[in-house]
């Protein structure tokens, strides 16, 4: 989990990346990410690139959100 983590640091780094973590379950655990990207092949390349889709360990879902809301920053 820590090199999953660290592949997506450069876009938490950058600001692409919304929001990165574990959701916790009752049947068990699954991650999400929200990330802003202009380039949607380019992003499923980065994901398929992740060590934990790399060793099989998990998968990735991308879908397109095209409209949402969120809480100003103070």
């Amino acid at each position: 989990m820590g090199r999953h983590a660290a592949h997506w640091q450069s876009r938490v780094d950058s600001g692409q990346m919304v929001v990165f973590g574990p959701v916790l379950e009752a049947a068990g655990s699954w991650g999400l990410g929200v990330v802003e990207s202009e380039d949607e092949d380019q992003l499923r390349a980065f994901a398929a690139g992740d060590p934990v889709v790399t060793t099989g360990t998990a998968e990735m879902e991308i879908d397109k959100m095209p409209a949402g809301f969120i809480r100003r920053r103070v």
